[in-house]
């Protein structure tokens, strides 16, 4: 699925930072260090981001 828009606890909008989390995380970037560098501080809205698993490619074909 694709990454909420905003975070479920307080509201805060997490989904435009997940491209650019997803590209240096895979780059070999340290996962706290990119979310302090976009911005993303509270413990809600990282949880949002680290713990989102992308499952489009999966669910896709059984639409």
């Amino acid at each position: 699925m694709m990454i909420p828009v905003r975070c479920f606890t307080c509201g805060n909008v997490v989904g435009e930072h997940w491209d650019d989390f997803k590209r240096r995380t895979e780059a070999g970037e340290d996962p706290a260090e990119v979310l302090d560098d976009l911005g993303v501080t509270r413990h809600c809205c990282r949880r949002m981001i680290v713990s989102h698993k992308d499952l489009v490619d999966v669910v896709a074909p059984y639409q």
